[in-house]
């Protein structure tokens, strides 16, 4: 099925400040929405931690120096294990995964005497791994006799790497909790924006049926009564296919920011999608 084409928010207000991410030209928006889990409940912090843990494709020279220094450790920073993968991770998302490599199966020996949680870390070859990610918990799991596990994981909290603390036989770091501030502007036009966001997305998915050759029928609710904050992760996951933007909207720590950036995203989308659709019905031939 044809992916419509997602074209980025231009306004140079709407990129995160701390983002390393290039802000590129495409991207995809997956327009079948997924059972994805989210929770009007905040993500537990400061579960029991246990201080054994795991990692993916990524050697410790991914990361910057600062990550290697010794820093005084305060009541809000855990060890955890890192799980680079190439895509993003968002609280409240689900995730499926299939782990066959050795030193990957260590890990979920571990993670299953301990507290079933991990971090998701965007990496690729390019930029390297990033510094913001999203613990992973492991909410089913089946073991296959060659030892290859399959999970289904959970996003929960936001973390921000502080340090490296082991690479063998798995990537291990103190991280701190990343969250998104009170928003200065009052819940009504958090709202107000994230309805605005919602009927965009069902403008966007609409006309990408049409152009796809399905029935326009008419979007069902995609909020779901979801507050502005985790209904800013769903949009967020949405976006397949253009994994520095989802990176670049987990680092963000501001739900007005992330919503208005998604706004931008999906309005110059939902644009693009209407010429098309309007070049469709004056050359129908072409729409192959």
């Amino acid at each position: 099925m044809a992916l419509p084409q997602i074209l980025p928010a231009t306004s140079s207000s709407l990129i995160p400040q701390k983002s390393r991410l290039n802000h590129t030209t495409n991207y995809i928006l997956n327009p079948v929405l997924k059972s994805f889990c989210f929770s009007q409940q905040p993500p537990i912090h400061r579960r029991q931690w246990r201080r054994k843990k795991t990692s993916f494709r990524c050697s410790a020279s991914s990361f910057s120096e600062k990550h290697h220094t010794n820093q005084p450790k305060s009541d809000d920073v855990v060890e955890l294990p890192l799980f680079p993968l190439p895509l993003v991770l968002f609280p409240g998302a689900i995730l499926p995964l299939q782990i066959f490599e050795f030193r990957y199966r260590m890990m979920m020996h571990t993670l299953l005497q301990s507290d079933l949680r991990f971090g998701v870390i965007y990496t690729d070859a390019a930029s390297g791994t990033a510094e913001v990610g999203c613990v992973g918990e492991v909410v089913k799991h089946e073991r296959l006799v060659d030892d290859r596990f399959f999970l289904i994981c959970k996003g929960q909290e936001r973390f921000r790497v502080t340090k490296l603390v082991r690479t063998r036989p798995y990537l291990v770091a103190e991280v701190t909790w990343l969250e998104d501030r009170p928003s200065a502007n009052g819940e009504d036009d958090l709202n107000a924006l994230a309805n605005e966001v919602e009927t965009y997305m069902k403008d966007v998915i609409r006309i990408s049926n049409r152009l796809n050759g399905k029935p326009e029928k008419e979007v069902q609710d995609l909020r779901r009564n979801l507050f502005p904050t985790p209904f800013s992760f769903f949009v967020g996951s949405t976006f397949e296919g253009a994994p520095k933007e989802q990176q670049a909207l987990l680092e963000l720590e501001d739900t007005a920011m992330r919503l208005k950036r998604e706004k931008e995203t999906l309005r110059n989308t939902l644009n693009y999608l209407t010429a098309a659709s309007a070049v469709k019905d004056v050359f129908p031939s072409s729409s192959s």
